[in-house]
């Protein structure tokens, strides 16, 4: 929301959080960092207002507004120079924005491996499934419960691919049409966030020659949510089995999700589940 339709005391707060923010990271840079004369006769640490904005290349005045959290027209190039300037990290950056009034960019999509904490967290959610999956929904981190439960092998690198593609998983999935729209839905949902993204509709596009449900399924144009829902599978191994799943987005790498799954209550899946897994250790033993 643009800052001047913010109500008054809101207008209030965000111009009083704009002014702390830029003050203080203003104050923690020198002169000689940033390449300019350190002078003499400062009465503060850190950058002068105008010495910030000749590096950002914006008018001295202009600078003074924004650092007062005055209701002004900011540009995204602006604040991605004043950020420069001010070295801002990425979570500063998207500070800064949101501050600003301005709907911060999207991040690229992250490209380095899972840090071993968050490894950690998918392997001590056993004996339920977790698995974390990035933008594109490619399959990037999966503990054992999730592959015993949902069957994704060495073969499996995207889950919205397998579950079209695969008749394995087609055979499994219960209530089959019902979640397939609901994936769909959601993968639609999430191509709009990234509208510079080529692959989105690359994906689409090879589906849609292969899989005739996801052509019709996508020619809808259908859009939904899955932050939380209920998945079914009719396991072969063990019988019918109902989770309860929740989504969550993880910042530090752009566009991933980890999905934690946890047994319905009162459809028998944690004792079927439990069983499942004590029998595929004890066949790997």
């Amino acid at each position: 929301m643009e800052i001047s339709r913010l109500p008054a005391e809101a207008r209030r707060r965000r111009g009083s959080e704009m002014r702390a923010f830029l003050r203080s990271r203003r104050s923690r840079l020198t002169p000689e960092e940033v390449g300019m004369p350190s002078g003499g006769g400062r009465r503060s640490p850190g950058l002068r207002r105008e010495e910030v904005a000749v590096l950002a290349g914006v008018g001295v005045s202009w600078y003074t507004w924004l650092e007062q959290g005055r209701a002004i027209n900011v540009s995204a190039g602006v604040l991605d120079a004043v950020a420069r300037v001010l070295r801002l990290t990425p979570a500063e950056r998207e500070h800064l924005y949101l501050l600003a009034g301005q709907n911060p960019p999207q991040a690229p999509a992250g490209a380095g491996p899972v840090p071993p904490e968050l490894r950690r967290v998918i392997d001590s959610w056993l004996p339920r499934p977790a698995y974390v999956i990035d933008r594109h929904w490619n399959l990037i981190a999966v503990n054992r419960a999730a592959r015993l439960v949902f069957g994704y092998g060495d073969g499996d690198h995207n889950c919205l691919v397998s579950f079209f593609v695969n008749v394995r998983h087609r055979s499994t999935q219960a209530c089959w049409e019902d979640a397939a729209r609901a994936m769909v839905g959601q993968f639609r949902a999430d191509a709009a966030r990234y509208p510079d993204d080529p692959e989105f509709e690359r994906m689409a596009a090879e589906l849609c020659s292969v899989s005739p449900e996801f052509a019709d399924i996508w020619a809808g144009h259908d859009v939904g949510s899955a932050a939380q829902g209920v998945k079914v599978v009719d396991h072969p191994g063990a019988g019918q089995l109902a989770f309860e799943y929740t989504t969550l987005p993880l910042p530090d790498l752009p566009g991933h999700r980890l999905l934690l799954y946890v047994p319905a209550p009162g459809t028998g899946t944690e004792s079927r589940l439990a069983s499942l897994l004590t029998g595929s250790q004890a066949a790997a033993d």
